[in-house]
């Protein structure tokens, strides 16, 4: 592996290690695939790509997949915003990325305020996306709640 590749992965880990308890917590561990509150396929801690109504998988697969996804999560967060960031905030950044997705990010408005400095303004902004399907979930409230106090620590 690169220099440039170690860096990167040492950088992830700071993230990584404040964003790995907040997203285990919310999205919790389910070894079998069960349907999320808007009708989409789901196992692990949150995964739904090529997922399968029954399917199974260990503690350690979810845990591998929790890893790999959160960090591509937090990678992202690091190519799209151009502001330094502490760790705390790349944390929460990658927790909400991890659950709302990389192209939504790309495209907030939240992205918008951090990137002009507005960092207060942008945190708070996680706290519209508490929807899903048309109904405004307890759990996202919770969970956004958590990333904004998470976010403008520093």
């Amino acid at each position: 592996m690169s220099v440039k590749g170690r860096v990167a992965g040492v950088a992830v880990a700071g993230a990584l290690s404040f964003a790995l308890p907040i997203v285990s917590y919310y999205e919790g561990l389910n070894l079998i695939a069960y349907l999320d509150p808007v009708g989409v396929p789901t196992i692990c801690y949150g995964h739904t790509d090529g997922v399968k109504i029954g399917q199974t998988r260990s503690v350690a697969e979810c845990d591998r997949l929790l890893n790999a996804e959160l960090g591509q999560a937090i990678s992202a967060v690091d190519r799209l915003v151009k502001v330094p960031m502490p760790d705390t905030r790349r944390a929460a950044l990658g927790s909400f990325v991890y659950n709302a997705g990389i192209g939504a990010f790309a495209k907030s408005t939240l992205l918008k305020k951090l990137n002009s400095g507005d960092i207060l303004g942008g945190c708070n902004e996680m706290l519209r996306w508490v929807w899903a399907g048309g109904k405004k979930l307890k759990g996202l409230e919770r969970r956004r709640q958590a990333e904004v106090k998470l976010c403008i620590q520093s």
